[in-house]
């Protein structure tokens, strides 16, 4: 693709219907600049869209940035022209040393446009899809600016005949200083669910909230998002895996382990961000990054299999790290056990202290289901 980048992709492939892809663009000569870096990057991602996935197009897109305050206004520059999906921009710097680095989520005969609302729509078959990136705001604390972000959320989807309860899949909170700044986005979240019908006797969202930082230093939370409308009564299920972990709400914050959604031709599954933890939400193995590891792994893999699926069917893995100088055990260690599975390491504290890595993924399995419209 180019000389100075790395592209790791994953196929789920149909003779019908819709293909998905993933691919994740690094770039390997750290000694760009942030201008070069993205336009090599840029160059690969035409290139994949024009030799290796020709009829794909993509549905989101998520750059992570190493210094969001001098580097998003160029990326935002250049992609104003180009982006054709929802877009996330997010300061998360990539462990390999670059400036930037790509996430696309691309899949094949869809119909896609940026709504008035400010979310984006991928149409097929009888589903919509409505994607959010980088949505935030400026009030006065974390808390305030997670309850207008949710209330927001609350009336574009309702501007599109949907509910937050019904109709939203996943979410991803970004929150800067996440140490000090977690608490409010908790709060909020947690009320606000309540008024929306989702509390520990219905169900949650699958979540990742995490550090993440926006170019204004005045933005302490953005959230992404995505929903699906069109979907029946018992298409979705939500993952637990008792054995492993504890429900959310036992420590105080509201959000599923997992969510699966099931469609005629396929299931997909959602992993929330998952650390080293226990049955009773106790954190395991403080201090020993080897150990939390294969911890994650074991309560993403107990996830998985309540879905019917393995870590095979992944096609996508985030992985974060509070301490950089963990970098080079953590890839070696994924190295080995996961070398095929597009992925990438990013410098990003996790919501508890104790936690120094955290996993979310995606998957897809082939399936039947006679009683749902094919994705």
């Amino acid at each position: 693709m180019n000389e100075n980048t790395k592209t790791e992709l994953s196929r789920y492939e149909v003779k019908e219907g819709v293909c998905e892809y993933h691919a994740m663009i690094h770039v390997t000569d750290t000694t760009l600049t942030f201008t070069e870096q993205l336009e090599a990057l840029s160059e690969t991602y035409d290139r994949l869209l024009g030799n290796e996935l020709p009829g794909a197009v993509a549905v989101f897109k998520r750059y992570f940035l190493s210094d969001a305050a001098n580097q998003a206004d160029a990326l935002l520059a250049l992609t104003a022209e180009t982006t054709d999906c929802a877009l996330s921009v997010v300061e998360q710097p990539p462990l390999n040393g670059s400036k930037v680095a790509l996430w696309a989520y691309l899949q094949t005969g869809i119909q896609g446009r940026a709504l008035s609302c400010g979310l984006y729509e991928v149409a097929h078959g009888r589903y919509r899809h409505l994607w959010g990136g980088s949505a935030c705001n400026r009030a006065a604390n974390a808390e305030y600016q997670t309850r207008l972000l949710l209330n927001d959320y609350v009336m574009q989807l309702m501007g599109q005949g949907c509910r937050l309860a019904e109709h939203c899949i996943r979410t991803w909170f970004f929150v800067q200083n996440v140490d000090v700044n977690y608490a409010g986005v908790v709060k909020a979240r947690n009320e606000v669910f309540v008024t929306q019908n989702l509390t520990p006797e219905t169900h949650f969202i699958a979540s990742t909230g995490i550090a993440g930082r926006h170019a204004d230093p005045k933005v302490l939370v953005q959230m992404d998002s995505y929903a699906v409308e069109g979907l029946q009564a018992g298409q979705v299920s939500y993952l637990y895996a008792r054995t492993h972990l504890n429900p959310t709400y036992e420590y105080g914050v509201s959000f599923e382990r997992g969510t699966c959604v099931d469609y005629g031709d396929r299931r997909q599954v959602f992993i929330s961000g998952t650390a080293s933890i226990n049955d009773k939400g106790e954190v395991l193995y403080p201090g020993d990054i080897r150990r939390q590891t294969l911890r994650m792994w074991e309560n993403v893999e107990a996830l998985l299999v309540e879905a019917g699926c393995g870590f095979e069917h992944v096609s996508q893995m985030i992985v974060y790290l509070r301490d950089a100088a963990d970098y080079a055990v953590v890839k070696e260690m994924y190295d080995v056990r996961f070398p095929d599975t597009p992925k990438v390491f990013l410098l990003a504290p996790v919501c508890r202290p104790g936690w120094l890595i955290e996993m979310e993924c995606m998957a897809v399995k082939e399936m039947e289901h006679a009683a749902y419209a094919p994705y």
